[in-house]
């Protein structure tokens, strides 16, 4: 082309919300499974560095790693892209460099500012054993490069780049051949730029999708402020279907597939399968139906999933999942709004899965809150049953690893609930991936920059660019699984066996124990203010604790708490699992350790912002109470209402034995039916 295809456009004000802001646009909590993976370490990736040297410290990784894939020729080698440059071949978890992406475009490759800029993807043609071709996609400053992008938004600060190699022997351990340029767009932001590109595995030879090169565009960071998302003429924003083979895209260099939406349609681009998007990060297609799944990164609030058909909308900048964005809005927080009563009229599509980022009280609307989602794959891997038919995914930030049954994720429908698996390492240790992925790197030690792949069998890989490592998905165990014992405690209500901190605020019935007048906060390290001990039985190491619960509090008062004590050796050494609700801190809902220090959250549900699990007493009825808790690995887990899964967990190996209580902060309180059992310390 003679020239770039600039279109970016601003948009003027849109009119003022009839409806009231949404703040918490998606407040299902996420449900902790009872089912973990086993992770098996597979390998371990040098460290590399951005060039030129990083302005944002989040680019400070081991190794900036950002999939595995299986090379499609039968040869079991697995592929590794490093954002940094370089295109690692792995045979039996031992990785070395079969192309260097960022020494092969020196000095004009790019990998320093935005957090996906550099060498960003890798795919191989399905025929690669016979044709030796891939394609990767890379970055250049707009600044140092020479060639003219094919498309552009306006100010362009880099290109991507997708680019054809051909392997002169497909067999090589190092690359040796030719490459050639395919498509080059021009970004206006400094992020959210060519995100994945990759071939459909369930196409055969002769199926339409066969050799179709999908690319997924971002919208340059600028989706926020303009239309580009929206605008067909366009490739920004957008999910792109082109034929690397062919040559009647408009610079002759690649193809575009008759059967896409929009061939035909007058000023919009027909490279386009699906638009209206902010930050595309990554795509699946699930080997059994055939149905593309994409995890979307959000703006304000949404991070989802999609089920991507030809032609979609996903909506952004007019939407945000399933909600309005207002791009004018004055009130920085004030940006997402209730759909219109006749939004079926403009044909968006909307998740089939989602969560909220949850951010503090008193939040800064214009900062960034930590959360991102990395998109996964449907599994039907043989290796781990116990997965299959799950959209296995995560959040990249801080590593949590999630799934949604995937005959639950419909189109049209409400959202699929989403499941927060627990982890292990490969002796069975309860592990979060920031404990995997440590000591993490010096830009930020908390941040996981997790993401997923898989083998030709459909096994399962996660990834940590924070010390640049992967892991296999080798099995599946179940959290606090283990038998605690057979030793039962006798005469649990016994109005002797109780021992209070106030013996003038509790009443003993013998059949209920109740803290009949609210605590008052006494000196020392914060913790509960009121509560009673067991003294029955001797203290018990494993633990498993059964009862029931209630609120007396009115619903209406606020600061409701009552709390199941665990690992008690005396008033400043305990546990205690908080499972009520006060009406306005949801923080407070958790598993805490008292450490003659204040309290500690230690629970997994915690996201350290803002709130953790959904808390369980709400009202003032009875409910069943189950706490789990197993010395030896230091698991905790608490079970609400004969929930097969947990409503909290955590692992914590400070008190390994210790006794059981019952209490509350300022509210009253009852417990009944009190059954422990376990093995004596």
């Amino acid at each position: 082309m003679a020239a770039a295809l600039v279109l970016s456009t601003l948009v003027a004000a849109t009119p003022a919300q009839a409806a009231d802001a949404i703040y918490d646009p998606v407040p299902d909590q996420q449900i902790q499974s009872r089912l973990g993976l086993v992770l098996t370490e597979y390998a371990a990736f040098p460290k590399s560095e951005p060039n030129p040297a990083p302005i944002d410290a989040r680019l400070m990784r081991q190794a900036r790693i950002n999939t595995i894939m299986e090379v499609p020729d039968g040869s079991g080698r697995r592929a590794v892209p490093d954002l940094n440059g370089s295109l690692y071949f792995v045979r039996d978890g031992v990785p070395h460099v079969y192309l260097d992406v960022a020494g092969t475009f020196a000095p004009k490759f790019f990998s320093g500012r935005g957090l996906g800029q550099g060498f960003g993807y890798v795919a191989f043609h399905p025929d690669f054993r016979r044709n030796g071709t891939f394609y990767t996609v890379h970055t250049e400053a707009a600044s140092t490069a020479t060639e003219v992008p094919d498309y552009t938004q306006s100010g362009a600060v880099y290109h991507g780049i997708i680019t054809e190699w051909t392997a002169t022997d497909p067999a090589a351990e190092t690359f040796a051949g030719t490459h050639r340029e395919v498509l080059r767009i021009g970004f206006g932001g400094q992020v959210h730029g060519i995100q994945e590109i990759n071939f459909d595995p369930t196409a055969r030879r002769g199926d339409r999708d066969y050799g179709m090169l999908y690319v997924a565009a971002g919208d340059g960071g600028l989706g926020v402020r303009n239309t580009d998302p929206q605008n067909l003429a366009m490739p920004h924003g957008k999910l792109l279907r082109v034929d690397p083979a062919g040559t009647n895209a408009p610079n002759g260099r690649y193809g575009i597939p008759p059967t896409n939406p929009f061939v035909g349609r007058a000023g919009a681009l027909g490279e386009i399968y699906a638009y209206g998007m902010r930050d595309p990060h990554r795509f699946s297609w699930d080997r059994a139906t055939g149905k593309l799944y994409l995890g979307h990164i959000g703006e304000h609030a949404i991070e989802a999933i999609y089920e991507v058909r030809a032609g979609d909308n996903l909506g952004w900048s007019e939407r945000e999942g399933a909600f309005v964005f207002d791009r004018t809005s004055t009130v920085a927080c004030d940006k997402i709004f209730p759909l219109p009563a006749d939004d079926a009229q403009y044909g968006y599509t909307y998740p089939v899965a989602a969560y909220d980022h949850a951010p503090a009280p008193g939040w800064n609307c214009t900062s960034d809150v930590g959360v991102a989602v990395a998109g996964g794959f449907v599994y039907r891997g043989r290796d781990v049953p116990a997965l299959r038919g799950k959209y296995v995914f995560g959040d990249l930030v801080d590593g949590r690893v999630l799934y949604t049954e995937v005959d639950q994720m419909r189109r049209g429908r409400d959202l699929a609930p989403i499941h927060r698996l627990a982890l292990f390492d490969a002796t069975g240790r309860s592990v979060r991936m920031q404990d995997l992925s440590g000591p993490g790197a010096p830009g930020d030690p908390s941040r996981v920059d997790l993401r997923f792949g898989t083998d030709a069998q459909g096994e399962l890989y996660i990834l940590a660019k924070a010390n640049g490592k992967i892991w296999k998905v080798s099995g599946t165990q179940e959290f606090a699984d283990a038998k605690v014992g057979d030793t039962r405690v006798r005469d649990t209500m016994r109005p002797s066996n109780w021992a209070p901190v106030t013996p003038s605020k509790w009443r003993f019935t013998g059949k209920q124990v109740i803290l009949a007048e609210a605590g008052e906060q006494r000196p020392g390290p914060r913790r509960p203010f009121e509560y009673a001990v067991l003294t029955a039985g001797p203290a018990l190491g494993a633990v498993e604790i059964r009862a029931e619960v209630r609120l007396d509090t009115p619903v209406e008062v606020t600061n409701r708490d009552v709390i199941i004590v665990f690992g008690w050796k005396s008033d400043t050494q305990f546990y205690y699992a908080h499972l009520s609700t006060d009406n306005t801190i949801y923080p407070h809902n958790g598993i805490f350790k008292v450490d003659n220090a204040d309290r500690e959250r230690i629970d997994y549900q915690w996201n350290g912002r803002s709130e953790g699990a959904a808390p369980a007493v709400t009202d003032a009825g009875w409910h069943e109470v189950r706490v789990k808790h197993l010395p030896a690995t230091g698991e905790i887990a608490v079970y609400v209402d004969g929930a097969k899964d947990p409503l909290m967990t955590a692992r914590d190996t400070t008190f390994p034995s210790g006794r059981v209580g019952f209490g509350s902060f300022d509210n009253i309180g009852s417990l009944r039916d009190l059954k422990v059992r376990g093995a004596p310390a």
